[in-house]
């Protein structure tokens, strides 16, 4: 493959983009130019916060070519449009072999929750220092253990090991909370989800694992459960609020993640006139929210 390299303002991103895609492009991506610079911007596009745009102030745009006669004609098509102003060719280079399995299995390493419970990819050795172990590869599902939320819900599983009764783990993803939960003792767990996939994703992770549960859409979810665990966003638990409380059983546990720390106030607020929220975790602008029924 062949790789045509654009450097672009952020209002031509787009542009330049569908562009490239009429090209037949294979695949388009963007860029920060400045990114590990000074300069560097971030774009998040978090709930109360304003969308994320298509691109940076100066955004380097990639496009992959199966020949370089077709990366080639781009390269020339492009500056003679007038949408093109403000942008730049900065060349087109070959593409070397790779093996993009292993390249892309790299990228994803063991994961420590505790020094001694990790979360591994199949394709790794399990760290010496692991006395418990989730086995997880990235898959369509969220919730790999990479993100800061997922790991702060899988610290409070492994210090609550007595946890007993029934647990149920909203928004399940890949069920990674649900098998961390089974990991630590549990025997009764509900994973639900929207999200067909992440049902399926779920109960395929589990198997791996040798651990049972119980997988299936939000229905799925009925009567009080000991430990509820939702590792959403700070919008749909405020939505969610009234049913996730519902579902703690006296004496329970609710345990949120998915919250930004700015957000904490609010949460608490949402949550006051069924449960009062505490802050019992955080990490990298990340917090873990948790009540007792």
């Amino acid at each position: 493959m062949f790789e045509l390299c654009l450097m672009c303002p952020e209002d031509r991103v787009e542009t330049i983009s569908e562009a490239l895609d009429a090209l037949d492009a294979l695949s388009v991506s963007v860029e920060d130019a400045d990114a590990q610079t000074a300069a560097e911007q971030a774009l998040f596009g978090e709930p109360g916060m304003p969308p994320p745009k298509d691109g940076w102030q100066r955004s380097r745009v990639l496009a992959l070519f199966p020949t370089e006669a077709t990366a080639l004609e781009a390269s020339a098509l492009l500056p003679a449009q007038d949408f093109f102003s403000g942008c730049e060719v900065l060349g087109v280079s070959l593409v070397p072999d790779q093996d993009w399995v292993r390249l892309t299995q790299s990228q994803f390493t063991p994961v420590e929750v505790t020094p001694d419970f990790w979360i591994v990819p199949t394709w790794h050795e399990v760290p010496a220092q692991a006395r418990q172990i989730i086995r997880l590869d990235p898959g369509l599902a969220f919730g790999t253990g990479t993100h800061p939320t997922t790991r702060m819900c899988l610290r409070w599983i492994a210090r609550h090991p007595a946890m007993g009764g029934r647990v149920l783990d909203y928004g399940c993803g890949s069920g990674i909370l649900a098998i961390g939960a089974a990991k630590y003792g549990a025997t009764d767990i509900d994973a639900v989800d929207i999200d067909e996939a992440a049902v399926a994703s779920t109960l395929l992770n589990a198997q791996a694992n040798g651990v049972r549960l119980n997988a299936g859409l939000p229905d799925k979810a009925a009567g009080l459960y000991q430990t509820v665990l939702a590792n959403i966003l700070a919008t749909p638990l405020k939505v969610l609020a009234p049913l996730l409380c519902s579902h703690v059983a006296e004496g329970g546990s609710l345990v949120l993640a998915g919250i930004l720390e700015r957000q904490a106030e609010e949460l608490k607020l949402t949550y006051l006139p069924h449960v009062k929220l505490d802050v019992s975790d955080c990490e990298d602008g990340w917090i873990l929210m948790t009540a007792t029924r």
